[in-house]
């Protein structure tokens, strides 16, 4: 079964770009188009909310 990749809104074209899919037994597997090993991490959706929120902390301006 080929996943199916839904690529970030983040990504401008021509841009490397993170890729998503999710799989069975709630697993979410991660790419990078510009890797040319094409390597994929898989991880939980817990994890991956874990880190989508550590990214998001560190997004927010520091204040003075």
């Amino acid at each position: 079964m080929n996943p199916y990749w839904q690529k970030s809104s983040y990504c401008s074209e021509g841009e490397a770009c993170v890729h998503i899919s999710t799989g069975p037994l709630t697993t979410i597997h991660l790419t990078e188009s510009a890797d040319p090993t094409q390597a994929t991490l898989t991880t939980t959706p817990s994890s991956f909310r874990a880190l989508l929120h550590a990214l998001k902390l560190d997004k927010e301006p520091t204040r003075a």
